[in-house]
This record gives structure tokens, sequence and C-alpha cells, in this order.
């Protein structure tokens, strides 16, 4: 199969049929070197910037956890506003694999965002996520030990696919966080810009930001 054809199979259709970590893994390890070109730059992806912007407007600072970091969209988008140390944790070793190629990152770690994460607690002075809370990837079963990780008074930007708020259960979940949370906020956005050209176009997305008592 060309390298086009590759492509045109690794599409978003193909992302949100993932059932479960093995799949997503499977997917990303093909499409991680073509990712940047063939998704985000041919269909305006512009979760990440978004999220960088909120992430500075906010004041977010370091050590931050890129959850879900994938070739390092976030991680870039940041470090052109502003210079902070930032963790990779995605898991696909092949996307861990770019994002290490771009120098945005203190160190890349490979592991399951449903699982136990591999860090102590009161690691992170920010968490933030694009991408990843949607169809076949992970749900909000993952925010416990995101908190977990995060010191007093962290910083949250996690986009989240819009359709899935509700029914996947995150609203009811940040509701269930309580006096665990404060400054909690949503906005919805578009998840692409102006020049996509894919079914998907009109997407949006809630970008929900938030701080850990």
């Amino acid at each position: 199969m060309t390298q086009e054809k590759e492509d045109e199979r690794l599409d978003l259709e193909a992302a949100y049929s993932v059932r479960t970590p093995a799949e997503n893994a499977a997917l990303y390890a093909s499409w991680a070197k073509t990712y940047d070109e063939s998704f985000a730059a041919a269909s305006d992806y512009v979760f990440p910037q978004q999220v960088a912007q909120v992430f500075h407007e906010q004041g977010g600072h370091g050590p931050v956890l890129d959850a879900g970091a994938g070739t390092g969209l976030v991680a870039e988008a940041i470090a052109a506003r502003k210079t902070c140390l930032i963790d990779a944790f995605d898991i696909s070793s092949a996307m861990l694999s770019v994002a290490r190629s771009k120098g945005v990152y203190r160190k890349l770690v490979q592991g399951d965002l449903t699982g136990k994460l591999p860090f102590a607690n009161g690691s992170y002075g920010s968490v933030v996520s694009a991408g990843t809370f949607t169809h076949g990837h992970v749900g909000p079963e993952a925010l416990g030990e995101l908190m977990r990780v995060a010191a007093s008074g962290a910083l949250f930007v996690l986009t989240i696919k819009a359709e899935l708020y509700e029914t996947r259960g995150f609203g009811a979940k940040f509701g269930g966080l309580g006096a665990q949370i404060y400054d909690f906020q949503t906005q919805e956005v578009p998840i692409y810009g102006a020049g996509a050209q894919i079914s998907h176009a009109l997407d949006a997305g809630v970008i929900a930001c938030f701080r850990k008592v």
C-alpha cells in the first residue's frame, strides 16, 4: 500500500472507531510519522493552539503534564508563548518518538491514561490535554489519576469532544469533583479552523479549565 493510500485509511473515522488501548496504540503506530501533515495541517486542527492560549491567559506554569501528548502539538504551541518544563505522556511510542524530535519536552513517558500514572502525588503545576477525551479514546475515568498527580493550585486545561461532554459523563464527573476544584469554567470552541476540508470540519469541542484545591 502506498503512503498516500495509507494516509487515506488513517483518518478521523479510524481514530473514532478504536475501542481498546491496544487498538489505539496500533492505529497511532501507523499514523505517527505523517500525523502532523496528513491530519493536523491538512484539517487545520486548532485544538492545540486553543489549549496553549488558555494556558497562557490563565497563568499556567510548569512542570506541565501533557496528557495524551501525541506528536507534541500542544507543547509546541505552549513553548511558542513561554518557556516551562513539560513532560509528555502517551500510549503510543511511535507518536512520542515524533514528539521527542521536536525538543519541547523534559521527558517522555509511554503509558495508558486509563490506568495508574507513573508519577508521584502532586508532581505537576499544570495538566493540559488536546484531542484525548474523544470518541474511542479516553473517558472521564482518567480524571482521578490526573488530579492525583497535580499539585495544589495546579491549572487544568482539557479539551473534550462537545457531543460527548454529557453523554460520556464528563459534566457529571466535573460536578462530582465539587470542593476538590475551583475556578471551573468551560467554553465551546471549534476543533478545526476555516481551512478544514474534512467531513468533521464543523465539529465542536469543549475546553474545561479549572484549578485543583
